[in-house]
């Protein structure tokens, strides 16, 4: 598992959402095993994606491929996306009970 780190702002975050909520299936059959989306507190096209990745073999090809650059374009993203593959090393979650 690998997990990838992709920041990019986009046109308009409503037409973006549905064009990416459109492609669950393609990117899930890439290897795509979960994501997370987060916005800027100071501006709602400014987007971090969070996602998981079945390998970094599989991570590397989807991005690099010709068909999520179309489509990245046609939903509204604004240049170049910064992406970072990540490895976990640690996990520390809190409760309420702490």
């Amino acid at each position: 598992m690998v997990n990838v780190l992709i920041h990019h702002e986009v046109a308009d975050y409503t037409v973006w959402k549905a064009a990416f909520d459109s492609a669950y299936d393609w990117r899930r059959k890439h290897g795509e095993r979960s994501c997370r989306i987060f916005r800027s507190t100071g501006n709602v096209n400014d987007l971090n994606l969070f996602f998981e990745w079945e390998s970094l073999e599989q991570a590397r090809a989807f991005l690099a491929s010709e068909e999520l650059k179309a489509r990245m374009a046609s939903a509204g993203v604004k240049g170049e996306p910064r992406i970072d593959f990540l490895t976990e090393v640690h996990t520390m979650r809190r409760s309420a009970a702490d």
